[in-house]
């Protein structure tokens, strides 16, 4: 949600066309297709009012934030609110809270000893089902990108000044913030508040997935005040199922990150961006 170099179409994830282990006898936390547990899922619908509120105050604070803050350093202060946000409703607790809200990472944010073994294979998991992702979706993204945008020339790769950094920041400064916020908390919340009972490809979705995408899309609005940022709805869809069907949020954060790299290349390749 960082603001772009004036010259840039405007951006988005995916522009238009971070105690005690739980109790034996609980379902595996994070499991592929599982809905949240713990003993708020069966709070009911007025449970939702807590994580409305708590995504109306983060909304206001990271658009206040993205305006007030300098325009170098406006993008790290967003993703640095969303974090701040994610660690006070969930990360400051317990190894449990943070499992069932998918914002373990393979360990790397329980409060509890590092596992290689875990973190290696979480990590090839969640890479895995962003990398399908990316074959399926990028294709028809890049034809969307020409339809909408009109390019007056062809594609030419042109690689970015620092890679590095471009890569780090997709993922460190954007993707992870955010998909800790919307998927992590956010749609954890409302899935206790609406249980979810769609079952699509093996995910079990409902109506906390729709709201997290639609407010995830109205605070890219707020930001940066362009309707076509409203159109990061539907990429949201694809990272909320992916936050369904792998039990966390690493695997829509690599995607996130990616979608936006690609974008990123299609802009500078078309000559739409510097």
């Amino acid at each position: 949600m960082q603001p772009p170099p004036p010259s840039a179409p405007p951006p988005a994830a995916f522009p238009p066309p971070r105690g005690p282990s739980a109790p034996a006898s609980s379902p595996p936390l994070g499991t592929p297709g599982s809905a949240p547990h713990g003993p708020a899922h069966a709070a009911g619908p007025t449970s939702a009012t807590r994580p409305l509120v708590a995504a109306a105050l983060t909304t206001a604070l990271v658009t206040a934030v993205s305006y007030g803050a300098p325009r170098d350093y406006a993008g790290t202060a967003v993703g640095v609110a969303f974090l701040a946000a994610t660690w006070w409703l969930v990360l400051r607790h317990d190894e449990t809270t943070i499992r069932t809200h998918g914002l373990s990472l393979g360990g790397l944010l329980e409060p509890a000893p590092l596992s290689a073994r875990r973190l290696l294979t979480d990590g090839a998991r969640a890479t895995g089902w962003a990398l399908l992702f990316c074959a399926i979706f990028f294709p028809a993204f890049w034809f969307g990108y020409r339809l909408w945008w009109s390019p007056a020339r062809p594609f030419t790769f042109r690689p970015a000044p620092d890679p590095f950094d471009e890569i780090t920041a997709q993922l460190l400064v954007v993707a992870i913030p955010e998909e800790a916020f919307f998927r992590g908390y956010l749609q954890t919340a409302l899935d206790r508040a609406f249980p979810p009972r769609l079952r699509v490809l093996g995910a079990v979705v409902g109506p906390g997935l729709l709201l997290a995408a639609a407010i995830f899309a109205i605070g890219h609005v707020l930001t940066i005040r362009h309707p076509a940022r409203l159109a990061v709805f539907f990429p949201a869809l694809a990272f909320g199922w992916l936050r369904a069907r792998t039990g966390g949020v690493g695997a829509p954060a690599l995607f996130h990150a990616a979608c936006n790299l690609f974008s990123v290349a299609l802009a500078r390749g078309y000559g739409l961006s510097p």
